[in-house]
């Protein structure tokens, strides 16, 4: 399916009842467990190593409703690209907000882990407040548009790719503008340490506490829940992390990690399992998950 095709479905599915189109985003992720084999084996292979403890029938179930959670928020999306900002209002819901006026003083830098409603959650933001974003651009040029329009078709929002460098978020940060930031993928060894993700070394961007450093930033985590049965989504603002960054990159990334984890815990079925999450194996590890 090319990716006009499934934008024009994606346009056609946001005019649907949010119930309506949750149930579809259900069916769809369902269909799409079986079919996608490849990233399938991928999510499958993340939960052994972070649940070693769960019997395989009970991590297959996370999996299933893991790609059920992500099809519908990818339908859902459509209401993010293409419905009024009061569309937008309703689908997602916004906890904590005294959180940030408590730092609105200072630079923020909002931490969102990769959960299936942090694109949700990001664009809400920027209905309140003129952002920038870091984005990874796709290798389709009508989807990377896209994804670029959903997230600055709002007050004004910027975005920069990380081929940009951080040159240019920097100077956004020190400008007053607060930073949607989003490090937790596997992008490889450079500028990565190698800290514990749920007990496996994972490659850890330390980004986030060298941009807090130089700006001065606050940083204000921000987890966004899908709700049930299409009743959209939660995005809670959590209390500015204090004493952060230390003097140690490495400490800074397992507190990262550790806070990532524990709501990893609370919704497993909402974290982005299909990601190679531990792909970048530390110096001198022979042993590779994805392979097979």
């Amino acid at each position: 399916m090319s990716a006009r095709i499934a934008l024009a479905l994606i346009w056609l599915a946001r005019l649907l009842p949010l119930r309506a189109l949750a149930l579809v985003g259900d069916a769809l992720g369902l269909v799409l467990y079986r079919l996608g084999r490849h990233r399938r084996r991928v999510a499958l292979a993340n939960l052994a190593l972070c649940f070693p403890q769960r019997p395989p029938h009970e991590r297959e179930r996370i999996a299933r409703r893991h790609f059920m959670a992500l099809a519908r928020s990818v339908l859902e999306r459509g209401i993010l690209w293409w419905s009024s900002a009061a569309a937008v209002r309703r689908l997602v819901r916004i906890e904590g907000e005294e959180h940030w006026r408590a730092v609105a003083h200072r630079p923020i830098i909002v931490l969102a882990p990769h959960f299936v409603g942090c694109e949700m959650g990001g664009i809400r933001l920027h209905l309140d407040h003129v952002m920038v974003t870091m984005y990874s651009k796709q290798p389709n040029a009508v989807l990377d548009a896209m994804l670029l329009h959903g997230r600055t078709r709002f007050n004004d929002g910027h975005a920069y790719s990380r081929q940009d460098g951080v040159r240019p978020i920097v100077k956004a940060l020190r400008s007053g503008l607060p930073l949607f930031y989003l490090p937790d993928m596997d992008l490889g060894a450079r500028d990565a340490v190698f800290v514990p993700f749920f007990g496996v070394p994972a490659a850890t961007v330390t980004a986030l506490s060298r941009l807090a450093a130089i700006s001065g930033a606050a940083v204000l985590p921000c987890v966004t829940r899908q709700l049930p049965g299409g009743a959209g989504y939660v995005a809670r603002l959590y209390p500015a992390w204090v004493d952060y960054p230390g003097t140690d990159l490495a400490a800074d990334a397992r507190r990262m990690n550790a806070f990532i984890e524990a709501r990893v815990r609370e919704m497993p079925e909402q974290y982005y399992w299909v990601h190679k999450r531990f792909k970048t194996r530390p110096p001198g590890a022979t042993k590779r998950f994805y392979e097979g």
